[in-house]
């Protein structure tokens, strides 16, 4: 059979008018080696821009446009200042021709003239030339960066579905969350506690479990509403019908704790819809009207939009591409009737929006009351599902037919395509970032902190062409220093810290504009070696100290897993292995035991404190002991490690070989264990005895 003929290399004009829009010709998997992207992709990618770079003509005629747009403009879409209210006017303002005459309305409604002394916000900039020449912009003046989290915290890393108490319906709510954290500031003197996205998903049969492929990033769903906490149930007018859902319910969760069945979201929302149903007929009392009022006046057309969605999804399905044509515009007369022939259902999916914000706020509230000096750390997922609410509403800021993934690299050959549409640079600067300055003041409102999924997406994202393999794709670029000024504004108005999620393949310099913003990054113990120099594990005192140190994460085995080979027996019996499993053996013992001897070196491997004190529960404390001998500012113990369980929660490469994101937390031998028997393990508490009395 011939081989296929290689793609034609993009020509010089191409290239050019790529690298103008933000488009890399080219990446970097290593430093002595460029990947060269297609002709192909860089023409899909452009078009999603609306660029026509179709043939060799319109290629030029866009250059030479894009050329004469660059040249004559006076000032970028959205222009940044970092400073306390005492800087100088940026460097883009500087850089206007002598005479230009500037005018700035600022986030506060005050009329400014000039561009210095400015207080933070997202102001609006008018620069007039004296040739005439008139430009507007956004200005936006954050502080230099994010205060340091104050001395050190450690704390508890969990998927909430995951925690089951004897209270939820089926899965980990929000109720368990409350008192997962004033237990666990209280009694174990925590100072955070980091849970998975809590987006909105999209409805399904079966809903997509994942977290990270939501229908709106806007919005929490209230699957996590813990309906018992909900002040009207008591006046519900067929309390039968509760008890009747209570029963239901007790079944459901009896099911997974006693029975081995796996988490059925779908399952839990029918009763909890069913439920929340009969509680939203119940009057709210006049401070509740208000504050309900309030919440839907603040939130505004966004809520309005999303609501929206979720009501027409109930009559029309769950992808908004294959609606009817008229309803696939947000904006036209035809949404617009609908959205009041379903009033009562909008009104509905308000009302539940309201309802998971106010016990967010409680958690949150709980954490620090509890003394916790971070709170919650909630998830920020790195896109949202192409035919969710998201994806609808503002699908003016989505590039359409592209999908954000990872280019080939040394951990997957052939790349990866995520199914998320990635937002447009362009719209975004042009807009003033809107709908990322949404979504971030959303997520403040209840976070002591936040994770940025794959924070490298601040900066460049790889896109992938519908269709088309991930090797097909390209990387375009956001301006960083945007993102980056508009995530500190809002993080420092909330008082609130970032984690960047910065593991893998990050190009140069990311890591140190992360940190100079004051941005914590994530160490997790396994990848901290010395790869620069001999390959061996990072000893303690050459770890960074602004990041979150873990021993594993989400989609990691599990620290008892790692530390026994079962990762590699769990891979060989689904037959993802791409190796002979005695060479995989090999080299996981290997990579095990050179860290084992660093422990013992370090005088870390010891008895296993508490009851059981089993080799396994030695290994695991020396494991974290070796966490606490590093500078970083955050520990964080994955909540699962404290009860041996084996399981990983998420299992990368697989979709039905492997329950993902839908196994509760377990102990070493696979029984599920409540919030109740974790509370009282002695297992749990031996490792954070450790923890807390620093190693």
């Amino acid at each position: 059979m011939a081989a296929a003929a290689p793609h034609p290399p993009p020509s010089a004009d191409l290239i050019r008018l790529a690298e103008l829009h933000g488009v890399a010709p080219g990446y970097r998997p290593s430093p002595d080696r460029t990947v060269r992207a297609s002709a192909a992709a860089l023409v899909r990618v452009l078009a999603a821009l609306d660029v026509d770079a179709s043939s060799a003509e319109s290629t030029r005629t866009a250059l030479v446009a894009r050329e004469r747009e660059l040249d004559g403009r006076l000032l970028p879409p959205t222009v940044v200042s970092w400073g306390d209210g005492r800087q100088a006017a940026p460097a883009a303002v500087s850089a206007l021709p002598p005479g230009t005459r500037l005018h700035v309305r600022t986030e506060q409604g005050e009329s400014r003239t000039g561009a210095d002394r400015l207080p933070p916000g997202v102001h609006r900039l008018t620069a007039t030339a004296p040739d005439g020449r008139h430009a507007e912009a956004r200005l936006v003046v954050a502080p230099p960066r994010l205060p340091t989290p104050a001395g050190r915290s450690h704390g508890l890393l969990v998927q909430l579905y995951s925690l089951l108490s004897q209270r939820s319906w089926g899965m980990g709510d929000l109720g368990d969350l409350t008192e997962l954290a004033d237990w666990a500031g209280r009694t174990l003197d925590a100072g955070f506690v980091q849970v998975n996205p809590l987006h909105a998903a999209v409805p399904g049969t079966p809903t997509d479990p994942s977290p990270y492929r939501p229908s709106s990033r806007r919005f929490p769903d209230p699957v996590h509403v813990r309906v018992a906490d909900v002040p009207e149930v008591t006046r519900v007018e067929e309390p039968e019908r509760i008890a009747a859902l209570l029963e239901r319910a007790g079944r459901l969760r009896a099911g997974v704790l006693e029975k081995g069945a796996l988490i059925d979201r779908d399952a839990v929302w029918e009763l909890k819809r069913e439920a929340l149903e009969l509680v939203r007929r119940v009057p709210l009392s006049p401070g509740r009207r208000s504050a309900y009022t309030e919440f839907l006046t603040e939130q505004g057309g966004a809520l309005e939009d999303h609501a929206t969605w979720c009501a027409l999804a109930e009559v029309h399905g769950p992808d908004w591409s294959r609606w009817p044509q008229g309803l696939r515009d947000p904006r036209s007369p035809e949404t617009s009737r609908a959205r009041e022939e379903l009033r009562d259902r909008v009104d509905f999916h308000g009302y539940l929006a309201w309802l998971t914000d106010g016990q967010l706020a409680d958690a949150q509230r709980a954490a620090r009351e509890a003394g916790m000096a971070v709170g919650v750390v909630h998830d920020l997922a790195v896109g949202v599902h192409p035919g969710g609410a998201d994806a609808w509403a503002q699908q003016d800021h989505f590039a359409a037919g592209m999908s954000v993934g990872a280019p080939p690299d040394a951990f997957n050959a052939r790349g990866q395509d995520w199914g998320l549409p990635p937002w447009r640079p362009d719209r975004l600067a042009a807009s003033g970032y809107a709908p990322y300055r949404s979504l971030l003041r959303a997520l403040f409102r209840y976070a002591g902190a936040l994770r940025i999924d794959h924070v490298m997406g601040l900066f460049r994202l790889w896109w992938v062409p519908q269709g088309e393999a991930p090797t097909e794709g390209a990387y375009v670029r956001y301006d960083a220093e945007a993102m980056l000024a508009i995530l500190v504004l809002e993080a420092s108005r909330a008082g609130a810290s970032v984690i960047g999620e910065d593991l893998g393949t990050v190009e140069p310099g990311v890591r140190e504009a992360l940190r100079e913003r004051g941005v914590l990054g994530t160490s997790v113990l396994w990848f901290e070696r010395d790869w620069e120099g001999d390959g061996r594990p990072l000893p303690p005192e050459r770890w960074r100290a602004d990041c979150l140190a873990t021993a594993t994460t989400h989609d990691l085995p599990p620290t008892a897993a790692r530390l026994s080979g079962d990762h590699v027996d769990l891979r060989d019996r689904l037959g993802l292995l791409t190796r002979p499993v005695e060479e995989e053996r090999a080299e996981a013992e290997a990579d095990t035991g050179e860290w084992l001897s660093l422990l013992a070196r370090l005088g870390l491997l010891r008895d296993g404190d508490g009851p059981g004190g089993s080799r396994e529960e030695a290994e695991v404390q020396a494991v974290h002991r070796f966490l606490l001998r590093t500078p970083a500012r955050l520990i964080g113990i994955w909540l699962p490690d404290c009860v041996g369980d084996r399981r990983p929660q998420n299992l990368p490469g697989t979709w039905d070989q492997y329950p993902n994101w839908r196994l509760p937390i377990a102990d070493a031998e696979g029984r599920p264990v409540t919030l109740e028997e974790l509370a009282a393990s002695p297992r749990l508490r031996a490792l954070m005895e450790v923890v807390r009395r620093g190693g």
